[in-house]
């Protein structure tokens, strides 16, 4: 099992504790072999080492942790030298994208600047997608648009009122895939496989805040079948990422 959205960080002024054992603990307990995880906060706002940090915590286990830089646009050419320095020196395997903690939209000019410097070296972007301001699929359609050899996965799937729209964008732009973590309906999960194919979605579970047995336990309930439910567990993050 390849699990495509997890976190690594210590922020103890906004209440988050994710050590590196905790992620490693969540995943043994859930048979995840490998993991992608990010961190909590935005480099180079709150933390200007979070990547430097993340990187030393993956390097401990460097067969299991695969990490995204998750990088704050409106720090511009900081950013930009962040995140080059984040893919070419230090590992990292993608870009991690939240609008909704940057207030940054998905197609500005800042946020399509970072998702094609990862798209050049043939990384995909991780977008937070769910139904606030800025994170809805239909934002980040627009950056499907603009960046169309950039490979966009919507973490979340939408959320909780936007799935249907998530799979609508993944069916109009082919370079859109959808990342299963913290959408509650395991039946959605069946009907986008059928609607964009296995090879485009991906279980996540957002742990180890969320638990990722209990995720996992939501693709097992859409009833996919095994060479489906193999692609959207294992083989599609291993071509992604691994």
């Amino acid at each position: 099992m390849f699990d495509a959205h997890m976190h690594i960080d210590s922020v103890p002024a906004l209440g988050w504790e994710l050590s590196m054992s905790d992620c490693i603990a969540a995943m043994d307990e859930s048979g995840i072999s490998k993991a992608v995880v990010m961190g909590i906060t935005d480099a180079p706002a709150v933390n200007p080492h979070a990547l430097e940090q993340l990187a030393a915590a993956c390097s401990e286990h460097p067969e299991r942790l695969y990490p995204l830089a998750r990088v704050h646009p409106w720090y511009a050419e900081n950013a930009e030298e962040l995140l080059r320095n984040a893919l070419d020196e230090q590992g990292f395997r993608g870009l991690k994208l939240h609008p909704v903690t940057t207030l940054a939209h998905p197609a500005g000019e800042q946020t399509l600047r970072l998702v094609r410097i990862a798209a050049e070296r043939g990384m995909p972007t991780l977008f937070h997608s769910g139904d606030e301001p800025l994170a809805t699929p239909l934002a980040i359609a627009e950056t499907a648009r603009c960046c169309p050899d950039a490979v966009l996965l919507l973490g979340h799937m939408g959320g909780y009122l936007h799935v249907e729209e998530a799979i609508r964008v993944a069916e109009e732009h082919e370079n859109v895939y959808l990342e299963t973590s913290a959408m509650p309906y395991p039946e959605k999960v069946a009907e986008a496989v059928t609607r964009i194919g296995a090879g485009r979605v991906l279980y996540g579970s957002d742990g180890p805040a969320c638990l990722p047995r209990l995720e996992l336990e939501k693709v097992r309930l859409a009833g996919l079948d095994p060479e489906a439910f193999q692609r959207v567990t294992n083989d599609n993050a291993v071509e992604l990422f691994g």
